[in-house]
Parts: C-alpha cells; structure tokens; sequence
C-alpha cells in the first residue's frame, strides 16, 4: 500500500508517494456494498503533447449528494508526481490537451446547465479553469485543430419548445409552464437516455478560441459525429448517415471529408453497405501522419446489424476504394491511432475472454499482439514517439492507467491501490466447458476469498447484456461482492457473445433462449461436476439481454431455487414499437405481422409461464427506453398469477443503467437478500465468506 501526502501548488491538488508496510493478509477484510463508494473508475487517458504527462478522468460515487462526481487527474509520465486539476462537485470529462501543450480543456456541466455539457478551458500554468462555449443543445464531443487555434465540436440542435428562464419569468416560471404535446412523426421515434426523439440532431462547429466563437458547418436533418482534423488543419472527417433517404431506417454510417467551413463541399469517402465508423464503437477516422489515409472500422451487412465484429480499415483521403486492412481476423479491433512512421495502427483486439494491445501493420495486415495475457484494455492514447498510456484491469485490479515499456505495463495512477491492499477478493479463473451439442464455451468461476477445497458452495450464474458482448479479464465488483457474501460465481461467454468470431457470434440470431441458454447451463455443470457448486443451491440472474436469458433458463430448467432478472423483455410482441429497437426487430425478427411464428417462437418465457417455478426478483428504472419497464411489468404479474415468490423493484427516474449511487447500493443490497433467502440455510442473515 502506498502513503499519499497532500500539499497543493497553483490551486491543483498534489499527490507524492512514500512507502508503507503492506497489510498483512490476515488484517484484511470482505469486501461490503459500502464499498462501491470507496471505489474509483479511471477513464480516457490523453498523453500530454511533449510526452511528460497523461491526463484522464476519475469518478466516484458521493453519498452525500447521491450522484457520481467526476475529476479530471495528471500523472507524470515517470509516475513520480500525481495532480489533481479540478475539484469541483461537477462532472469533468473528456481531457483534451491543446496541441502547444499550454491548455487542458474538458466537457463540464458545471455554472451553467446539468444536462448541457460545454468546453471549459484551463491554463497549465495555473488558475481557475474558463468556460468558454455556451450552446443550449450543449457541446458532446471535441477536437483540437492541429494549430491549436481552433475547435471542431459536436452541438445539439437547441430545444425549439424549452423554456428560457433567463427571459421568460424566471426558474419558477418554466417549472410552473405546461408543457408542449409531444408529437411524433420519426420511424425510429425514442432513445434511452434522451426519450421521445423530435427534430434535434448533433452538428458539426468549428469553434475560434481566441475570438470565443463558433461557425455551424453541417446542418440537416442528420446527426454528424466524431469530427478528426486532418494533420494539416485543412479538412475535417467525420461521420454521418447522409447517405440514407431516411437515417432511422439502418446504421449505414460512412466517413466523410470536408473543409472546417460553412458550406464547403462535403465528400463522402466510405460506399459499404453497413456502418462505417458507427460511433457506438466510440472510434473516430485516424488520419495517417501524412495525410494521405483515413483509418476507420467498417462493420458487416445491415441484416446482421450488430452480431458482427468490427473491421480495420482504410481509405485513400482524396477519395478511392476503401480497403479491409484485418480481413483474415475473426476477432473485433477497435480505438484506432497511426503510429509516427504510418506503417502500422495500434488498435485493441477483443479475443475469447480479453482486450489485448495490438498493432497492424498496413500494408500486409499483419497482427502483433504488443500486450496479452488475462486483461482488458478498454482505453488507449499514442503520444509523441509511439508512447503509449492505456486503461488496464483485471480481475484483481480495476481499470487504472498504464504506461507501455516494450511488452510491458507500467503503472501510473494508483487510485485503487491503497483500498485494495485493505481487502480480500475472490479468485477468478477462466476455464473451457462443454455446451449440449459438444460447443466449446469460455467460463469464469469466482471463488469466495476464504474458499475451501472439497466444499460445495451455493452458486450464481450471472449472465451479461447485450447480446453481442463478452465476460472478459476484468474488475467486476458484482462478481467480488457476491463471492465476499459466500458464493461461487459462474459467468459464461454465451453463443452470441464476441472475442469467439462472427460465426459464434451469430449463432443465436433470430433463435434466443436456446443455444445460449444450453450454454450458459454447461457452466453450471461443470461446476457441479467439479464439486464446487452445490446442486441444491443454485441462484441465476442478470440484466438487460442478460435479464432476457435469465427469463429463458428458468422457462427450462427448474433446478434453480432463486433468480434476479433486470430490465428483461419475455413477450417479444410487446416489445416491437414500444422500445428503441425497430430497426434491430425488423432486420432479425421480421415485422410482426409477417413473422408472428419468430416473434411466438422467441416470447417463450412469457408464452409458456407456467413452466418457471423459480422465486425472481424483477427490476428496472421506470424510465428506461432501451428495454422498458413494461416487460418486467408482464414476467412480474406473469409469475405472481400463478403464485410464484416474485417481486418488482421500480426504481424512480432511472434509465437503462442504474445511475444514482443509492440505487445501485440498493440493488446490490436486493440481490444479496434475495439469493440469501432461498440459497442458505439462515436465509442470507448472516453475510460471510463462509457457505
């Protein structure tokens, strides 16, 4: 464990290290749900332009004001010296240093709007930090240009229909007005997050930082994103859906050229079919060093929508054919940056279980995996000289900010390390098991901290979301919460998942429930098997798709005495039209009312609820968009007409994810009682590492 001592220079908080003896392993402690407010998630590392430093984000959970607060940190490159640049209760995000390296600027909603971030600016040789946009929409993603004069932003059209209280009576006065019917004519009509989806869309600004002033560049009815300055300053790239007569009718994203000027000619570089860049994968276009190439991720065909892994490729910046770059790679690539001498990407490459470091070479796609091994790194910069800082975990250490030597990961910010060395975790391992027709799935099992051979333990199979994620090497605080209670946790990697290939990744399309769910049952199996799960003690549960396969599972196997389906949906009928998937049912599905076998077929779990015997606890957040409330409404009274324990936990203004701090407390709490009173003996009372 490391000592930190405060002292403060120029208004930044700074942290030196001094040793201290380790905690001996005695002297540690379980793991509590308390604890999520103690933990910290690191974010979005950005090396600095001389190479010295690497900013990135910091946020952690307030009781206090129940909300997740975010800072933005500085490390040194030599990990000697940590900053702490801002302090305030609100958020600050997405670090981007100026190219001179004399500005850090960031997103924060603080002193004007919570819902709309705006850029602030902060001297690096110190002083209070500057607000210095101010867009109603709000300002969700920036670019520095490469002369540090300018700002390409992504704005939000302004709510024509919100209230200004600046000139209309005043806060008290909007509170108080009646609000304006909402009207809807889109065919992709909601979103989670934002809800009922008007006229607005995101557009592209390039803002003059000296003058404080912004010119829109793109207007129409399409969302732009992901702006990329070309190394000269001369071009814009971004991505858009303008090909299409209608943008809400499929994901056909492509990348686009133009001048950083209002009404330039726009050229649009990518012809594939499918998405092209789609910014769900969070890559914007990387323009080689000399400008002469864009890289970018090219998706599959639109009938596959999102069961299909992401693509290296490249495109002449002038305008030509576009080019596969990993066309003989069977895994996903994704955060994409040249290397100096625009030879090779660095890229990260999802693989069975992982997120690895790799780097392609460009002419031949040739892959050379740079860090392996049980991680994920979810988050990567390249800086001046190919140095490298990216965001690591595994399943002993959540994610913090390495910097790469060789092969080699050096730690930088420590933010964990001191509330780890307090506590004891669970192991976890990654093991291969058989599926029912002989498939080979990827599982982790996680043993309580004081585990003892030849026990068996009561046991939860977690499912995740998606469908189209993974399990991978990482910092689960569900899993180590639920293991310091007692359990052994069982997690699979699904058909359906990714990291195993499109051909594994598509073998549930159309058909949920069944061989993923065979899948999911093969870990419990083995498990049992093995001696470490008791077969009279089993628990099931997850959320979103993870809710959904949860639901299927107990449908066919009742051996499972308790579950905890989140944010789930059982009677797919009911799901076309009212959440934010149209576009995905009808590519997979059909409609409806040409395809009511595939709809019947895949509604299983609410269609034949008389075969679950299983006590669930359903929950979700009553304003979630993306799988609505509605759908555990059914399960619940599903279950509770026939007489099955069942309960229904609503949480108030929560979408999608459980944001607010005490509710994810609460959920954490729910689960831990609910397994506990039907999976051990003094019904859960009693909170130990013990079975």
């Amino acid at each position: 464990m490391r000592r930190l001592v405060l002292s403060v220079v120029c208004g930044i908080v700074l942290l030196s290290s001094g040793a201290l003896a380790p905690l001996r392993s005695a002297e540690k402690r379980l793991l509590k749900v308390d604890d999520l407010f103690t933990l910290k998630d690191v974010g979005d590392p950005r090396i600095s332009p001389e190479g010295d430093w690497v900013a990135y984000t910091v946020r952690k959970p307030d009781l206090k004001s129940d909300k997740n607060e975010t800072d933005i940190w500085m490390t040194r490159w030599d990990g000697q010296t940590t900053l702490r640049v801002t302090t305030s209760k609100g958020a600050e995000t997405s670090p981007r240093f100026s190219p001179d390296g004399r500005w850090l600027a960031f997103l924060s909603s603080r002193d004007y709007d919570e819902e709309t971030d705006q850029v602030w600016l902060l001297s690096r040789s110190g002083g209070e930090a500057e607000r210095i946009t101010e867009y109603k929409g709000g300002v969700s993603d920036f670019a520095w240009s490469p002369d540090g004069m300018r700002l390409a932003l992504v704005v939000e059209d302004p709510d024509p229909d919100a209230c200004d209280p600046g000139k209309e009576g005043g806060k008290a006065a909007c509170d108080e007005k009646t609000p304006k019917p909402i009207v809807v004519d889109r065919y992709k009509f909601k979103a989670d997050t934002i809800g009922y989806l008007g006229k607005r869309h995101e557009h592209l600004f390039v803002f003059d930082v000296a003058a404080r002033k912004g010119e829109q560049i793109t207007t129409g009815e399409f969302d732009d994103e992901l702006p990329s300055w070309s190394p000269d300053g001369r071009s814009l790239a971004f991505v858009s859906k303008r090909a299409e007569k209608d943008p809400d009718r499929g994901d056909n994203w492509d990348v686009y050229v133009m001048e950083p000027k209002a009404g330039a000619a726009m050229k649009r570089l990518t012809t594939f079919e499918g998405g092209d860049d789609d910014p769900g994968w969070g890559t914007p276009p990387a323009w080689s060093p000399d400008g002469k190439q864009i890289a970018y991720l090219q998706g599959g065909p639109p009938k596959f929508i999102y069961y299909v892994l992401p693509k290296l490729a490249v495109v002449p910046a002038a305008g030509g054919a576009s080019r596969v770059v990993t066309a003989s790679l069977d895994r996903g690539v994704g955060l994409l940056h040249w290397s100096a001498d625009g030879q090779s990407i660095f890229c990260t490459l999802e693989d069975d279980g992982a997120v690895q470091l790799a780097k392609v070479q460009v002419a031949s796609g040739k892959v050379d995996r740079v860090v392996t091994g049980a991680r994920t790194i979810s988050a990567l910069d390249v800086g001046k000289g190919d140095r490298i800082a990216v965001l690591n975990s595994t399943p002993d250490e959540p994610a913090e900010v390495f910097a790469l030597q060789g092969t080699t990961l050096r730690p930088l910010s420590k933010q964990n390390h001191e509330f780890l060395a307090q506590v004891k975790l669970g192991s976890t391992e990654q093991v291969s098991v058989k599926s029912k027709d002989g498939t080979a799935v990827t599982a982790f099992i996680v043993r309580p901290p004081d585990f003892q051979a030849g026990t068996k333990y009561p046991a939860i199979l977690r499912i995740h979301g998606g469908p189209v994620e993974q399990f991978q090497n990482e910092f689960m605080l569900e899993w180590q919460i639920l293991a310091a209670n007692g359990y052994v946790v069982l997690a699979a990697n699904p058909r359906g998942s990714t990291g195993r290939g499109e051909e594994y990744c598509r073998g549930i399309y159309a058909d949920w429930g069944n061989k993923d769910a065979q899948d999911v049952l093969a870990a419990v199996d083995y498990a049992v098997a093995k001696g470490i799960a008791d077969p009279n003690r089993l628990g099931v549960g997850g959320w979103s798709y993870g809710g959904m396969l949860t639901n299927y599972v107990i449908g066919q196997d009742t051996r499972f005495k308790a579950a905890c389906s989140g944010a789930s949906i059982s009677n797919i009928l009911a799901g076309y039209g009212t959440d934010q998937y149209v576009v995905e049912y009808e590519a997979e599905l059909g409609q409806p009312w040409k395809a009511t076998d595939v709809y019947i077929h895949n509604s299983f779990p609410f269609l034949h609820a008389d075969r679950i015997k299983t006590p669930t606890l359903f929950l979700c957040g009553n304003k979630d968009f993306n799988v609505p409330l509605l759908n555990s409404e059914q399960m619940y009274e599903a279950l509770r007409s026939q007489g099955i324990d069942t309960e229904l936990v609503i949480y108030p203004g929560q979408y999608h994810g459980i944001r607010k701090p005490t509710y994810v407390k609460d959920r954490y709490e729910r689960y831990i009682a609910w397994y506990g009173r039907y999976l051990k003996p003094d019904g859960g009372r009693a909170a130990s590492g013990q079975p």
